[in-house]
């Protein structure tokens, strides 16, 4: 449905499920930036180069990978190591977003100043 929908001028993010089977259904044109999301553990580093390759494969312009929960300087070194020619946004583990999670609230309302959520604006500026 999404590779097959008029879009137009309109900007559209679509959170795609984990792994790479939907990236290679969407129509080539249909994507202008992949935005990745991996941990720093060995099983999603893995299926993310799997991504990012597939993604760059397709000729997607921008790829962006986002290491999610960062818990600091040797979860960015191997994500870097991983992924040396890629674009890397680093969003840290921060307790913040899980409380909000928990009380069922939108972090960005609860702890704007966050580290985690301040990396998520910076992150949607970059894309925007």
């Amino acid at each position: 449905m999404l590779g097959s929908a008029e879009f137009g001028d309109t900007t559209v993010i679509a959170d795609l499920e984990a792994g790479i089977g939907t990236l290679t259904r969407l129509a080539d044109a249909s994507i202008d930036i992949a935005v990745v999301v991996v941990e720093a553990t060995p099983k999603s580093i893995d299926v993310g180069a799997r991504a990012a390759a597939v993604a760059r494969e397709r000729g997607i312009g921008r790829v962006v990978v986002v290491a999610n929960r960062a818990r600091g300087g040797d979860d960015l070194a191997r994500l870097r190591a991983a992924f040396p020619d890629t674009e890397l946004v680093a969003v840290p583990d921060d307790p913040a977003i899980v409380a909000a999670e928990r009380d069922g609230l939108a972090p960005l309302d609860t702890a704007p100043d966050a580290p985690a959520v301040r990396a998520l604006v910076g992150l949607a500026r970059s894309l925007a």
